[in-house]
Parts: C-alpha cells; structure tokens; sequence
C-alpha cells in the first residue's frame, strides 16, 4: 500500500518511563496502574494512549464514511474506546481487549449503527486489529 504519512515516537523506561513522539508535541510521562502493580503515580500508559488513539480513529473514520453518503456527523459525536489487559489463556504473555462505543447525538440508531458498520470496515485501527496485523522488529 503505498504510505501517505508516517510518524515514530520513542519510549524509555517502559511502562514506568517517558515517551515521546518525533516532532515533540507529544511528551507523556508512563506510570504503572495500581492494579497492575503500580503505585498509581500521576501519568499515562500504553492503555490509554492506544485507547485515544483508536477513539480517535474510529471518529474520523465515522466522518469520513458519513461524508461519502452525504451524512452531516454533529461536531459533539464521541467515539469512546475501552482497552482492556490481561495475561493471555496460552501462559505465553499479554494481550488487549478492546471495545468502542458511538455516540452520534440526534441520529436514529439504525443509520448511526450503519455507519459505525462502515467506518469499522474503513477505520485502520479496525483492521489491524481484525486482521493482526503483523508488525516487523528489528533489533537497531
């Protein structure tokens, strides 16, 4: 496919770190939650920063299926994305569970479902993770 942007950020530290995308503008401190282990510090973690990320994708994946059928999405339509971890049933480590609800003020359910239908189909954080996605690692 051929790419039309790209971006890198960096982390340190890991979960209990800092990170940092390319061009600055986004500057976390990573802290540990309480309920996995840690002493619920003031930051944000991976959990989060996926679960914005995705609602915000989801949202702009709505507006943009909504503008190819001439569909006006209401500028307070929120996308919300639950992500959930957990240690895998293999033993073999981790993995996420995550759910998305929309809410579309003033849209019938039916077209709002309908529409969240498509941009599911459009959304790229949609289709890695409907596909597992498979994602290269090179040891730099």
């Amino acid at each position: 496919m051929p790419i039309l942007y790209t971006t890198k950020a960096s982390a340190t530290g890991g979960r209990a770190g800092h990170a940092v995308s390319e061009n600055g503008v986004l500057d976390v401190t990573l802290t540990v939650p309480k309920e996995l282990g840690g002493d619920g510090a003031t930051g944000t973690n991976p959990e989060q920063l996926f679960a914005a990320g995705y609602s915000a994708c989801f949202l702009g994946a709505l507006k943009f299926v909504a503008g190819q059928q001439k569909v006006k999405i209401p500028e307070d339509a929120k996308v919300t994305a639950t992500v959930g971890i957990g240690p895998r049933a293999d033993g073999t480590g981790f993995g996420i569970e995550v759910s998305l609800a929309v809410h579309i003020p003033g849209m019938d359910k039916v077209e709002a479902e309908k529409l969240a239908a498509a941009a599911h189909i459009v959304c790229p954080y949609s289709h890695a993770m409907r596909t597992s996605t498979e994602v290269p690692v090179a040891v730099v």
